[in-house]
C-alpha cells in the first residue's frame, strides 16, 4: 500500500512540475532569460493541460512497455582513491546517468553527481538505479568542483551534495541552483552562479555555462525558478562540451561556432519520448547537436542507470551506435567505472547487450 500512495505521489509531483501553474515566489535576476519571476528558453516550450499531464503519468505508471529495467546486472568497474589519484590527467569516467568524474591538472570534476538509491524526492519510491555507483563519495578524492546542469533529481542528489560538501572547494551552477545549495547548508563561499555565456576559471580549467533547452523544479510550486544550463570545459588545448538536460535547439550552432571544435562531447542520449520533444533530444537529435557541436567523440549520457522514460532501457545506446555508424561519427561507450583518455578516446563495447 505504502507502494501505491508513494507512486501517486511521485506522479502528482511529476505533473505539476512540469505545468505552469502559480510559483513561490522567486528572487529577482538580472538575465535576460528571467522574465516574469519565471526563467525562460529562447523558445517556448509547448504548455500542456493537466489532463495530458494525468495521462502521461498514468501511462507512465501503469502501463509502461517490458524492457525499460534490466534483468541482468549492468557492468560496473569498480574504483578506488588510489586507482583514481595514481591516473594520468585528461582521464574520465562515468559514474552512472549523467554523473562524470573528470581528471584534469591532478584536479578532479565532478558533473551532476547523483549517487542516492533513487531520483527521485523520497529514497522509499522513485526510480531506482539500475547499478550501484563504481566508487562511493567517501572514497572519492578530494573535488575541486562540482559542475551542476539544472535542479531536476536525477541531476541534483541532496544527499550527495551534503556528502560532498567538505571536500569540495567549488560548486559551480546555474543562476538560483546555487542558492538551494546554500539553503541546504553549503558555504556561500563555494558557490559560484552563472548566467548563459558566463563562466570562471578554476586553477587553469576554463568554465562556461551555455545555453540549454530545458525547464527547472523540485517540488509543487517552484516551476523555473531556477536556471538550466550545459557546459564548456576548456583546459590547456583540451575542449569539452556536457550538455545536461536539453531539447535539440539552434544553440548547439552557436556554442560549436563559439567554442568549438570539441574533442568530446557528452551530450544526453536517453529519457526521451515524442510526447515530451522540448526537453530531450530522440537519438537522431543527439546525433544532430553532436556534429552542430563540432566535435570528434561523441559520449551519450542520460542512460543506463535509471528508467525515467517509456523506451527500453538498450534503446539509446543501441540506435545512437547505429545513427553513428551511419555517418561515420566516432562513437565512445565506456562501462560505468571504465577510464576514458580523454586526448585518445576509445570506442568501448556494447556493454548493455549483456545485460538484458
Amino acid at each position: 500500500m505504502r507502494l501505491v500512495f508513494a507512486t501517486i505521489f511521485i506522479g502528482i509531483l511529476s505533473i505539476m512540475a512540469y505545468c505552469s501553474y502559480a510559483s513561490a515566489a522567486t528572487p529577482a535576476y538580472d538575465s535576460p532569460q528571467f522574465q516574469d519571476g519565471k526563467f525562460r528558453n529562447a523558445k517556448a516550450l509547448r504548455e500542456y493541460s493537466l489532463g495530458e499531464m494525468a495521462r502521461l503519468w498514468w501511462k507512465a505508471m501503469f502501463d509502461k512497455p517490458a524492457g525499460t529495467v534490466p534483468t541482468g546486472t549492468v557492468p560496473v568497474r569498480q574504483l578506488t582513491q588510489a586507482e583514481l589519484l595514481a591516473a594520468p590527467d585528461n582521464t574520465l569516467y562515468r559514474l552512472g546517468h549523467s554523473t562524470m568524474l573528470i581528471k584534469l591538472g591532478g584536479a578532479f570534476y565532478l558533473t551532476d553527481p547523483v549517487f542516492s538509491e533513487r531520483a527521485s524526492p523520497v529514497q522509499w519510491a522513485g526510480p531506482a538505479r539500475f547499478h550501484a555507483p563504481p566508487i562511493a563519495i567517501d572514497a572519492l578524492p578530494p573535488i575541486k568542483a562540482v559542475i551542476l546542469s539544472h535542479d531536476h533529481y536525477d541531476h541534483l542528489d541532496h544527499a550527495a551534495i551534503m556528502a560532498l560538501a567538505a571536500k569540495t572547494e567549488h560548486f559551480l551552477t546555474p543562476l538560483g541552483v546555487g542558492e538551494r545549495l546554500v539553503d541546504w547548508g553549503v558555504e556561500r563561499a563555494k558557490v559560484r552562479q552563472f548566467d548563459w555565456w558566463q563562466g570562471t576559471e578554476i586553477e587553469g580549467v576554463r568554465f562556461v555555462a551555455t545555453p540549454a533547452q530545458h525547464f527547472s523544479g523540485r517540488s509543487l510550486r517552484d516551476r523555473d525558478s531556477t536556471l538550466w544550463a550545459s557546459w564548456v570545459i576548456l583546459h590547456e588545448d583540451l575542449r569539452l562540451f556536457f550538455s545536461g538536460d536539453t531539447g535539440y535547439f539552434k544553440g548547439f550552432k552557436e556554442i560549436g561556432a563559439k567554442y568549438g571544435p570539441f574533442d568530446l562531447a557528452m551530450v544526453e542520449t536517453g529519457a526521451y519520448d515524442k510526447m515530451w520533444p522540448d526537453v530531450h533530444m530522440q537519438p537522431e537529435e543527439t546525433l544532430q547537436a553532436f556534429l552542430d557541436l563540432d566535435a570528434r567523440w561523441l559520449l551519450p549520457v542520460h542512460n543506463g542507470t535509471f528508467d525515467l522514460a517509456m523506451h527500453r532501457w538498450q534503446e539509446p545506446l543501441e540506435r545512437i551506435s547505429e545513427l553513428a555508424a551511419g555517418r561515420g561519427v566516432a562513437l565512445t561507450t565506456p562501462e560505468m567505472g571504465e577510464a576514458l583518455d580523454l586526448r585518445r578516446p576509445h570506442a568501448g563495447r556494447a556493454w548493455w547487450r549483456g545485460a538484458d
